[in-house]
């Protein structure tokens, strides 16, 4: 009687530890996905657009645009008009429709910021935003889609492990 019950504990140990770390918990890196994306910019006084743009709010937060746990989306604030991220033909590849926010975690499954894909649907960072997923495990992490609502053409891309975004393009897939 006494192995199985030590058996069951290791078990439970492991699946513990396993779905921390699909979570992000364990080990490195936020648990916290967020429940949408950013609301649409209605502010008829946008922030800037510059080049260089530093993103790192508070001590300890990445130089990149994330997510606070609050639901704060720091770095989505440019508006519609930002020409980072301006595209002449939007949805040129059709519309990505395989679910979006925290129900629908992606695992990467290859490539890099250029073209990558999951589960046969792929993608590409915008031009802007290489700079901000360099640290990104482009056949390991787990990723969550949002689509842009002011900036047509675009989807952002969290990255579970990090806490951090990009902008991406939907290339095709299935």
């Amino acid at each position: 009687m006494k192995k199985l019950m030590g058996l069951v504990v290791i078990c439970f140990l492991f699946s513990l530890i396993a779905f921390a770390q699909h979570r992000g918990g364990v080990g490195g890196g936020p648990a916290h996905i967020p429940s949408h994306g950013p609301v649409p910019m209605r502010d008829s006084h946008p922030a800037p657009v510059q080049e260089n743009r530093h993103f790192n709010d508070r001590a300890g937060h990445p130089d990149a645009p994330h997510v606070h746990s609050n639901g704060e989306w720091i770095g989505h604030d440019t508006g519609r008009d930002d020409p980072h991220y301006h595209i002449d033909n939007a949805w040129e590849h059709g519309r990505f429709t395989g679910g979006f926010g925290r129900g629908h975690v992606w695992h990467l499954g290859g490539g890099g910021p250029n073209r990558f894909w999951f589960g046969g649907f792929y993608f590409s960072v915008a031009p802007y935003d290489i700079g901000f997923c360099n640290d990104w495990l482009w056949d390991n992490d787990d990723i969550v889609i949002y689509e842009d609502s002011d900036h047509d053409g675009w989807y952002l891309a969290y990255n579970v492990r990090l806490g951090t975004y990009v902008h991406v393009q939907y290339l095709g897939g299935q």
